[in-house]
């Protein structure tokens, strides 16, 4: 059956509307609004820490450009997927302009601001719930929700920048590395942070209020 005209312009308007609550519009340029650490968290599905196995892009049945993730998953704070396991799912965009059958080329690749995912990189990615009429998928804070793992430290895209702004958590929770890392977030230990952000999900933390 082929795809009707007006569905896929439904799609379109629906992946325009999911972007524009997640981001402002200035004229020169796109701005990320800054998420801490106790709102990625909060606005995550999944937590999941991995390699990236692979990374292609392709145009879905509605006409919808995406780029496709795979992670080999070392561990998911969330417990929804096991250790071991891969996890694929789809972001807007191609990684480049690609010809199309009827001579022309779609430049259709991904907005500022979303994640840029690499082969055989290791990242720490909080993920939002998949869309529900598209499917697509992406990090809480787009590029703020993707941690890369760098000589032992994680960085996202922004150095780490409002990671623990506002951030309160009761400090007798954390060990003097975890109280440090709060003050100075540009250099994230990644043994120390996956296991802060394990311990306030699967202790609720921010349910219980010692994290907020």
């Amino acid at each position: 059956m082929k795809f009707k005209p007006q569905y896929q312009a439904q799609a379109v308007a629906a992946l325009l509307l999911t972007v524009l609550a997640l981001v402002a519009t200035p004229a020169h340029a796109m701005k990320i609004r800054s998420q801490n650490l106790t709102q990625l968290i909060s606005d995550s599905s999944s937590i999941v820490f991995g390699t990236v196995d692979s990374v292609t892009d392709g145009i879905d049945a509605k006409g919808v450009p995406y780029t496709e993730v795979t992670i080999h998953v070392g561990g998911d704070a969330m417990g929804k997927i096991a250790d071991g396991d891969t996890y694929t799912f789809r972001q807007f965009g191609l990684l480049k302009p690609r010809k199309m059958a009827n001579g022309k080329t779609l430049i259709a690749m991904r907005p500022e601001g979303f994640p840029k995912w690499v082969e055989g990189e290791t990242v720490m990615a909080f993920l939002r719930a998949p869309a529900s009429i598209t499917g697509l998928q992406t990090t809480a804070g787009m590029g703020q929700g993707k941690l890369t793992l760098i000589n032992g430290k994680l960085i996202n895209e922004y150095q780490n920048a409002g990671m623990f702004d506002g951030v309160d958590i009761d400090s007798s929770l954390l060990n003097s590395e975890q109280q440090n890392m709060l003050l100075n977030p540009r250099t994230i230990d990644a043994s120390a942070f996956v296991d802060l952000v394990g311990r306030a999900v699967s202790g609720q933390w921010i349910e219980k209020g010692v994290m907020k």
